[in-house]
């Protein structure tokens, strides 16, 4: 299932929403309660453009194109996915991960990994629940495990609640 980030230039906040199918086009009002309008943000699921360090800020470079490319391609997989089997989950998620060329950082290569044996979702996130929400969730090839070292911390509010869309 997929998640995207939005932007309220107006609370200064990124908001994370959860939505039950792709939707690259849709833009949720903010939850603030005001009538604010969101920008899309790039997460961390992208697509790394071939330079070898991550940019500005310990931010992934991107290949937008090659990143909706991905999405496209396993939407009709997303749509059909069992979700009491997390194994399907985890082949999803390593089927992403082979198309955009990115690899797991430590604490989603285990929670995916523990997936891939059947293990329950909300077991696996309750036991690594802060290594998976310190950590971007890829990382560039060869620096599986470098999770957020060096990065500098964005000048914008995350809200750490997770939004359906």
């Amino acid at each position: 299932m997929p998640i995207y980030e939005f932007y309220c230039p107006d609370c200064h906040t990124v908001f994370t929403f959860f939505s039950r199918r792709i939707d690259t086009t849709s833009r949720p009002p903010c939850p603030s309660g005001k009538a604010h309008e969101l920008q899309r943000e790039v997460s961390p699921f992208a697509a790394p453009t071939g330079a070898p360090e991550a940019g500005e800020g310990g931010e992934l470079p991107i290949d937008e194109a090659r990143m909706e490319h991905a999405m496209e391609a396993l939407a009709g997989e997303a749509e059909g996915l069992r979700e009491d089997d997390p194994r399907e989950a985890a082949r999803l998620m390593r089927k992403f991960s082979q198309m955009t060329g990115l690899e797991f950082a430590g604490g989603v290569e285990e929670a995916v990994a523990r997936m891939e044996s059947g293990e329950d979702p909300e077991a696996i996130e309750q036991d690594l629940g802060d290594r998976l929400k310190e950590a971007d969730p890829f990382v560039l090839p060869g620096q599986a495990g470098a999770e957020t070292a060096g990065a500098k911390p964005r000048a914008r509010r995350h809200d750490p609640t997770l939004y359906d869309m």
